[in-house]
């Protein structure tokens, strides 16, 4: 679904990175880790804190968020640029204070849902979640001290993973926090393990993402080897097809559009 540019090779390829060390996720909770893409949307309207709090009832490992700052400088959890798609407003997250995107209403899927959805700032995402739910933020638009300081504010920040979407954001974020685990997305040429351990002598990743069809066992194999740990995307229309092909190539974690079902069958496979 995502792919982390490889303008990481253009800024990192001339030598080794810096940092050797690979930080490790929080403790897991299961063996299996399920990460509920953008809460548990189906059911409640994306990044909304129901839908958060029911990835929380449901015992799943991780919440994904979007993360971005408001006009002002406030941080929020929204996965587009905008607020069109998602409220009854419209512009940019950056563009908007955030006592105007907390007016907003969040529109739901469900016609007759009549509830009043918001918004939700990250101080209040962190409120719910702490020792509740590990927090996986997808790091849209955002400030890494000032969400350092906000996760530490909460005493959260070891219970966090952080995907990067851009070069400077990598370089961000082990200037403020070294020990920080920061995943990104599989790059489309890594086809082998020798062209993985050259992809993990540059950048020093901790975490990996992508699609899970991208992956190929003895890929998966040796990124364990490494303490490498891959939690690649499966989410989509159909996902249920490929849970039991994905558990075949070795993953020990999946972000999924379904996660109580997926909790289910991980359950019923003796993996829960």
């Amino acid at each position: 679904m995502r792919k982390l540019c490889l303008l990481f090779y253009l800024i990192f390829g001339c030598g080794r990175f810096a940092f050797a060390q690979v930080n490790q996720p929080p403790a897991p909770r299961h063996k299996f880790i399920v990460v509920a893409h953008r809460g548990d949307h189906v059911i409640y309207p994306e990044n909304t804190l129901a839908a958060y709090s029911e990835a929380i009832k449901n015992d799943v490992d991780y919440i994904e968020i979007d993360l971005r700052t408001t006009k002002d400088g406030q941080l929020v959890s929204m996965h587009d640029a905008t607020v069109d798609r998602m409220t009854d407003g419209k512009g940019k997250v950056s563009d908007l204070s955030l006592a105007e995107i907390e007016q907003l209403k969040v529109k739901s899927k469900d016609s007759l849902d009549k509830t009043i959805y918001r918004v939700p700032t990250f101080e209040r995402i962190l409120s719910v979640c702490k020792d509740k739910i590990y927090i996986y933020i997808d790091y849209k638009m955002a400030d890494a001290a000032q969400t350092l300081a906000a996760l530490k504010a909460h005493g959260m920040e070891k219970q966090v993973i952080v995907y990067i979407n851009a070069p400077r954001q990598f370089v961000d974020w082990r200037k403020v926090d070294p020990t920080m685990p920061l995943m990104v997305s599989l790059p489309g040429n890594i086809k082998d393990t020798t062209a993985l351990n050259a992809f993990f002598d540059r950048i020093k990743p901790d975490i990996l993402d992508g699609s899970w069809d991208d992956y190929l066992p003895e890929i998966v194999s040796r990124a364990k080897s490494i303490q490498l740990t891959v939690w690649p995307d499966i989410q989509g229309k159909g996902e249920d097809a490929n849970w039991a092909s994905a558990i075949v190539k070795g993953f020990t974690g999946l972000q999924t559009d379904h996660p109580a079902a997926l909790i289910g069958f991980l359950k019923e496979k003796g993996l829960r």
